[in-house]
C-alpha cells in the first residue's frame, strides 16, 4: 500500500465503520473482480452506505490525492469498474425505490437491481426504458453510468432520454438535485464557472457545423464511446447539459446518488417469429424495412443471428426442428418481437409485418406465435449464443463480448467485415449477433492472454476492428457496453481531434485532479486496453467454464456477507495458480486462511447460482467437494440406520428447549423455534391411493403452535380431495438423504437411499400409485436421486406443489381468502421447476400476493443453526418488503419457515396448512385459527 493510501485509510476508518473497509488480500482480490477481461486489485475497498459516506470518501480522496472508482453490480464488460486504488462498492443504503404518479415515474437509488425496479412498476403496466441483458443483476447506478440499453429500448428509451431528474455529487463534494429548485439555485450560484464553461463548449460545438452534424448523426446510432457530447447540442441550459453528461460517464465525472426515470409502457400482448434468409443482404434490407415500420406496427425487437451462430446452436436439443438444416456462409436469421396493447391490434401488426417480410425472400419462417412458451424457446435460442462460446472455450481463455454499431444501411457490409476479421486473426469460435434495428452487433470470442503472442494477436484484432467500424463506416466502437479501459485508447480515432479535445476539456472541468476512475474513457495510454488483462487459470473442472459475469450474485445468500460464487471462483483460481507456480507464499497463506470460512463454510450449496449462470456453473458443488468427506462417518451411518430414534430425540429436544424458555435466549436456538410435532395421523379414507412420504423434518417439527405436523394438514387435504393417503413401511425411519449428502457421508447416503427405494416400491405397488413428497428440499433430493438412477424409475414421484395444483386444488372449494399473503419460494422449489405451481397455490388463497425477490433464504438445512448470520443476511430485506397489512406467510420448506418467521416478523406456514385452513370447514381445521391471528 502506498503512503498516500495508508494515510487515506487511517482517516477513512474514522469516517465510516471499519467493518465495511477491506484491505486484506482475499477481500481486495474478490471485490476487485468484475465481468470485464481486466483484473486490477484495489488497495482499499470501501462499502459505502450513504451519501454522507460518499462525501467523506471523496473529501479524503482529495486530501490524499488517491483515485476512486465506484461500482454497483460489477457486470460491466469494458473495464470501467476495476481499480488499483480505492474501490467504492454501493451498500444496502442505496438500494431504494419509489413509484411516482401511478407508475409514470420511478425514483431509484443507484444500488437497486434493474429487475427489482421493473417488479415495482409491473402492477402499473410499466417498466424501465433501459433493458440490458444483465438487468436481473445490473444495478441502476451502473445502468445509468454506462447509458446501457438492450434489445428493445433502442436509442429512444435509454437512460439519457428517459431520465427525468438526477441527484449527483461532484468530486468537490457538492450535491446537485435537479428535482429540487433550492438545490438547483444554489448550484447555479456556487458552480457558475463550470456552467459557463459548458455553455462555451456548447457554443464551440454548435459553431462547428460539420462536427455538430456528425455528432447528431452518430447519436442516432447507439453510441457509448466517449462522453455524450450530444448533450451540448440537445439542451440550451448548461445545467441540463451537465446532468445529461453524467449519463454514460462511467463514474469519471461524478457520483449518481439517485435518479428518477420516466417509465415506459410494458405492452401485454406479444408475438415472436424466427425468419431465416439465405442471403445476408436480403436479411439486412428486411431490417431496414422493419425499422421503418417500428412505430406503426409494434416492432419492439429484431435480433440478427449470423451463420456462425446458427451452426453453433444446431446441436442444442431445444432448437426448433425447422432450423436443423445446412447453413450457408451467407445465411442469417432474424428473431422478431411485436408488441401491442390489445389482441386485435397485435393481430393487425402480425398481418402487416408478415406481408412486409415476404418481399425480402425469406428462405423459411416459423410464423408469429403468441404462445408464451414457444416465444420463450425462441428467445432462449438467442440467449444461448453466449454460452455457446463461454461453455465450450479452452480452459484458461477469457470470454470477451464486444459491441459495435454500424449505420443500418451498411449492416450487411459490417457483418461481412467483422466475419473476415475473425477469420484473419484465427478466432474461429467467434459468434456474431445483435440488436439489428439499431445496427448494434455483439460478437463473442475467447482469446487467451497467457502469452505475449496471444496478447499481440488480440491487439492486432482490436486495431482492425477500430479501423473497420470507426474508420471505414463511422460507426460506434462501443454501442451500449461503455468505453471503459477497453476502447479508451480508440476514442480519439473514432471521434477525431476536435471532438476528442472537447471530451478532454469536459473531464478537466469536472475532475481537474483526475481522481475519478482515471484512464477510463479519457486516456493518453495507447496500450491501456492491453494492460492488466485477466488470466483465467485452471482451477477445477466444475468451475473452469465460469466467465466471472456476476449473474449468480443476486441469487447467493452469502453475497455481501462473505463471498459470492463469482468471488469464490476468482479466489480459488488464484489459490490454485499460486500452488502450481510457486512463489507468493505470503499471499497464498492469506488467501487460504480466510477461504475456509468465507468461501466454504458460508456457502449454502443450494445450486441457485447455477440457475442464474449463463454456462450452468454450480459453485456449491466445488465448495461441497472442498469440504472433504464427513469427519464422522460412523455417526452418519448410525443416524441413517436409526432415523426413527433420531427424529424422536429431536422432538424431545424441542420440548425441553421450550420448557427451558429457549426461544432466543439459548445460543443457536432461533426465536421462531418450532414446537415438536405430534405423532403422524393415522391414514384412512376411501379413494385413490397416494403414498405420503413425510420428511424427517416434518416428522420432528410442528407446523404452527398447535403442535400439528404438515402431515396432518396434508392428510386432511388428500382426504378432502378424494384420495386415500398411505404411509410407506418404516415411515419414521426413512430419510431422503439430504443431511448425509450435505455432510459428504457417502455410505450413510447409500444406506438411506436403499431403504427409501425399497419402502416406496412396496408402498406404491411397484410404482402403480403416486408418491407425494411433502417438503421442497427433500423433494429435490429424492427427484435427483431418481435421475441419478439411485431410485427405481417406476416410482411416480410427485413434488407437493405440482400434485396439489394439478390433482388436489381442482377438487377443493376455497371457502376463505386472506386479504394479504407473503410467499417465499424456496430455492429447492425453484430448482425442481415448481415455483409457478407454488405461486398459483398461494394466489388461490389470497386477494393480494407478495413475493419478495429472495432466491435463497440461507437457512440451508442446518446452516440456520450453525451459521445463523447467513440466514440473517439473506433475509435482511424481507421485513421491509412486506406490506404493512400482511400478517401471514407461506412457503414449502419447514426449515426455511423458521428463519422466515424470525426475520420477517410474521408466521410462515407450509402450503398444506394454508390450503387446509382455506378449504376446510371451521370445525375441521385448527389451522383456521392461524388465519385469525
Amino acid at each position: 500500500m502506498t503512503p498516500a493510501h495508508a494515510a487515506f485509510l487511517d482517516d477513512l476508518r474514522r469516517a465510516m465503520p471499519a467493518s465495511r473497509i477491506f484491505t486484506d488480500p482475499l477481500s481486495t482480490l474478490a471485490y476487485g473482480t468484475d465481468a470485464s477481461c481486466y483484473r486490477l486489485q484495489p488497495q482499499i475497498v470501501a462499502r459505502v452506505d450513504s451519501e454522507t459516506e460518499v462525501g467523506d470518501l471523496l473529501r479524503l480522496a482529495r486530501r490524499h490525492r488517491v483515485a476512486v472508482t465506484f461500482r454497483a453490480a460489477g457486470t460491466s464488460l469494458s473495464g470501467q469498474a476495476v481499480s488499483d486504488s480505492v474501490l467504492a462498492l454501493l451498500g444496502d443504503g442505496f438500494n431504494r425505490g419509489e413509484v411516482l404518479d401511478g407508475g409514470a415515474r420511478i425514483r431509484l437509488g443507484p444500488g437497486m437491481i434493474g429487475a427489482h425496479a421493473n417488479a415495482m412498476l409491473a402492477p402499473y403496466g410499466r417498466k424501465l426504458g433501459p433493458d440490458p441483458a444483465s438487468i436481473d443483476t445490473a444495478k441502476i447506478g451502473g445502468i445509468a453510468a454506462n447509458n446501457s440499453s438492450g434489445m428493445c429500448c433502442g436509442t429512444r428509451d435509454n437512460s439519457y432520454h428517459t431520465m427525468q431528474a438526477i441527484r449527483l455529487m461532484l468530486v468537490d463534494g457538492t450535491v446537485l438535485d435537479s428535482a429540487d429548485p433550492a438545490s438547483v439555485a444554489a448550484f447555479r450560484h456556487s458552480h457558475a464557472g463550470l456552467l459557463d464553461a459548458l455553455a462555451q463548449l456548447s457554443g464551440e460545438l454548435a459553431g462547428d457545423v460539420e462536427l455538430a452534424a456528425r455528432v447528431r448523426r452518430k447519436y442516432r446510432l447507439k453510441n457509448t464511446t466517449g462522453y455524450g457530447i450530444n448533450a451540448l447540442l440537445d439542451f440550451a441550459d448548461p445545467l441540463e447539459m451537465l446532468t445529461h453528461l453524467l449519463i454514460g460517464s462511467e463514474g469519471t465525472l461524478g457520483f449518481i446518488a439517485e435518479i428518477t426515470f420516466h417509465a415506459v409502457v410494458e405492452y401485454p400482448h406479444k408475438a415472436s417469429a424466427l425468419v431465416c434468409f439465405d442471403d445476408l443482404r436480403h436479411c439486412c434490407r428486411a431490417v431496414s424495412a422493419l425499422g421503418e415500420a417500428r412505430a406503426r406496427h409494434g416492432v419492439s425487437a429484431v435480433e440478427l443471428i449470423d451463420s456462425r451462430s446458427l451452426r453453433a446452436v444446431q446441436s442444442k436439443p431445444e432448437l426448433p426442428d425447422f432450423l436443423r438444416r445446412p447453413v450457408g456462409p451467407d445465411s442469417a436469421c432474424l428473431l422478431i418481437e411485436l408488441r401491442a396493447g390489445g389482441a386485435a391490434q397485435l393481430a393487425e401488426h402480425i398481418e402487416a409485418i408478415s406481408s412486409l417480410l415476404v418481399g425480402f425472400e425469406p428462405q423459411l419462417s416459423s410464423g408469429f406465435s403468441r404462445d408464451a412458451g414457444v416465444c420463450a424457446g425462441y428467445w432462449a435460442l438467442r440467449k444461448g449464443l453466449f454460452p455457446a462460446v463461454g461453455a465450450a472455450r479452452r480452459t484458461g481463455t477469457t470470454v470477451v463480448i464486444e459491441d459495435v454499431a454500424f449505420p443500418v444501411p451498411r449492416l450487411a457490409d459490417g457483418v461481412a467485415g467483422l466475419t473476415a476479421l475473425f477469420d484473419r486473426h484465427g478466432y474461429d469460435e467467434a459468434l456474431l449477433f445483435g440488436h439489428a434495428l439499431d445496427g448494434n452487433l455483439h460478437f463473442v470470442f475467447a482469446p487467451g492472454f497467457d502469452s505475449p503472442a496471444e496478447v499481440a494477436r488480440y491487439a492486432a484484432f482490436m486495431q482492425d476492428v477500430s479501423d473497420l467500424v470507426a474508420g471505414e463506416y463511422d460507426g460506434s466502437l462501443k454501442a451500449e457496453h461503455g468505453t471503459g479501459r477497453n476502447v479508451a485508447p480508440f476514442v480519439r480515432q473514432e471521434w477525431g481531434d476536435a471532438a476528442w479535445n472537447i471530451m478532454r476539456r469536459i473531464k478537466a472541468l469536472f475532475d481537474p485532479d483526475g481522481l475519478l476512475n482515471p484512464d477510463v474513457i479519457i486516456t493518453d495510454n495507447d496500450r491501456l486496453h492491453l494492460e492488466n488483462l485477466k488470466l483465467m487459470p485452471a482451477a477445477d473442472d466444475i468451475v473452469d467454464r465460469c466467465t466471472e459475469c456476476g449473474f449468480c450474485e443476486p441469487a447467493c445468500p452469502s453475497h455481501g456477507l462473505t463471498l459470492s460464487p463469482r468471488q469464490r471462483i476468482a479466489v480459488w483460481r488464484r489459490i490454485r495458480q499460486l500452488e502450481r507456480d510457486g512463489g507468493g507464499e505470503a499471499e497464498l497463506a492469506a488467501l487460504q486462511s480466510g477461504y475456509r470460512y468465507r468461501a466454504i463454510a458460508t456457502c449454502a450449496a443450494t445450486g441457485m447460482c447455477a440457475t442464474r449462470c449463463p454456462v450452468g456453473v454450480d459453485t456449491g458443488q466445488l465448495m461441497q467437494r472442498l469440504r472433504g468427506p464427513s469427519r464422522h462417518p460412523g455417526l452418519a451411518r448410525f443416524a441413517a440406520r436409526h432415523m426413527a430414534s433420531m427424529t424422536a430425540a429431536a422432538r424431545t429436544g424441542l420440548r425441553l428447549a421450550h420448557l427451558a424458555g429457549g426461544r432466543g435466549t439459548i445460543p443457536l436456538i432461533p426465536v421462531a423455534l418450532p414446537r415438536a410435532a405430534a405423532p403422524l395421523p393415522a391414514p384412512s379414507g376411501d379413494g385413490e391411493p397416494v403414498v405420503l412420504l413425510v420428511s424427517c423434518v416434518n416428522r420432528a417439527l410442528a407446523d404452527g403452535d398447535d403442535g400439528q405436523s404438515t402431515a396432518w394438514h396434508t392428510v386432511n387435504l388428500l382426504r378432502r380431495a378424494g384420495f386415500a393417503p398411505v404411509y410407506p413401511p418404516d415411515r419414521d425411519g426413512l430419510c431422503c438423504g439430504q443431511p448425509f449428502a450435505s455432510a459428504n457421508a457417502a455410505e450413510a447416503l447409500a444406506v438411506s437411499g436403499r431403504a427409501l427405494n425399497a419402502a416406496l416400491l412396496r408402498a406404491s405397488d411397484d410404482g402403480r400409485h403416486p408418491v407425494y413428497l411433502d417438503n421442497g428440499p427433500c423433494a429435490a433430493r429424492v427427484l435427483q436421486a431418481q435421475r441419478d438412477g439411485l431410485l427405481d424409475a417406476r416410482l411416480q414421484l410427485c413434488e407437493a406443489a405440482g400434485f396439489l395444483v394439478e390433482r388436489v386444488l381442482p377438487r377443493l372449494t376455497i371457502r376463505r381468502r386472506l386479504p394479504e399473503l407473503a410467499l417465499h419460494i424456496p430455492c429447492s422449489v425453484t430448482a425442481i421447476g415448481a415455483a409457478g405451481h407454488l405461486r398459483r397455490l398461494a394466489a388461490s388463497c389470497c386477494e393480494r400476493l407478495t413475493v419478495p425477490d429472495i432466491a435463497c433464504c440461507g437457512f440451508a438445512g442446518a446452516k440456520g443453526f450453525t451459521a445463523p448470520e447467513l440466514n440473517a443476511h439473506s433475509l435482511r430485506r424481507l421485513a421491509p418488503a412486506l406490506p404493512a397489512a400482511c400478517r401471514h406467510g407461506v412457503s414449502m420448506s419447514r426449515s426455511c419457515q423458521i428463519g422466515l418467521s424470525e426475520h420477517g416478523g410474521i408466521a410462515y406456514r407450509g402450503i398444506e396448512a394454508l390450503l387446509d385452513a382455506c378449504s376446510g370447514e371451521e370445525s375441521e381445521s385448527s389451522a383456521y385459527r392461524w388465519l385469525l391471528d
